[in-house]
């Protein structure tokens, strides 16, 4: 956001509050991000204007602003300034698709396929879809972005005689709306979800330093007849993007 357009952040900081003020101007400046007061590309200003404005010391607005940054909220761009790069992805933990819940949350998705291609199964693949080992299947590897950031790393396997996978309709569309435009019903799926480092090749790709936090999924489809139809490993920033969990109390 440019200099002026910051009077649109309705800042209130307590300074009677045991709460540092670099972390409730970090704070706040998270929530407008989040509510879409500061959008994706805006300029975040100059911090010696911020300070003033705010009354608060130039150390303190830059520790406030830097925590975002190590967040991956913020990035600072030499000739430009500190610059809003998006809000973090909260992603439900349900059966769906990850084009279409970042598209739900106006994350403007967009897809590179890297590769695509047909290739045996290996015995975990084989497993999972219910194929003998080393039978055909189709493997698609995916870079997923919002406002132009990589987000997640997806490697998808397919059963070859399920859809065609074409790779314009993958760089365009999620491929859970692939199937059902196929006639296939989604029902269940098995998932676990863990977290390791980044290799460096994975670290090069999503824009990561190499040994940074990545969360993992494993997931296993099945359509309504109780077919496998898709075995996915993906990896996700974990400096933008979280699971969320609804617990249920049983008595």
């Amino acid at each position: 956001m440019t200099a002026s357009a910051s009077a649109d952040v309705d800042f209130a900081l307590d300074r009677n509050s045991p709460v540092p003020l670099y972390y409730q101007l970090a704070q706040q400046l998270e929530a407008a991000i989040e509510r879409g007061v500061l959008t994706p590309g805006s300029l975040l200003g100059n911090e010696v204007e911020l300070a003033a404005r705010l009354g608060l010391s130039r150390p303190t607005v830059r520790q406030g602003i830097q925590s975002l940054v190590e967040k991956g909220l913020l990035v600072r761009r030499r000739g430009i300034g500190t610059q809003v790069v998006h809000s973090q992805v909260k992603r439900p933990l349900e059966l769906s698709s990850l084009y279409d819940d970042l598209q739900a949350a106006d994350q403007n998705p967009t897809t590179r396929v890297l590769l695509n291609e047909t290739r045996p199964a290996s015995a975990e693949v084989a497993a999972a879809l219910a194929l003998a080992e080393g039978s055909d299947v189709r493997m698609v590897e995916r870079l997923r972005l919002t406002h132009g950031q990589p987000v997640a790393l997806l490697c998808n396997f397919v059963p070859t005689d399920l859809l065609d996978l074409d790779t314009a309709k993958l760089e365009s569309t999620g491929l859970y709306r692939l199937m059902r435009a196929a006639g296939i019903t989604l029902h269940s799926a098995r998932q676990s979800i863990g977290a390791r480092c980044a290799t460096a090749g994975e670290a090069e790709r999503l824009e990561e330093p190499e040994g940074a936090a990545l969360l993992t999924m494993q997931r296993t489809a099945y359509d309504d007849t109780g077919r496998a139809v898709e075995f996915g490993t993906h990896i996700y920033r974990a400096s933008r993007y979280t699971f969320d969990f609804q617990l249920l109390v049983r008595g």
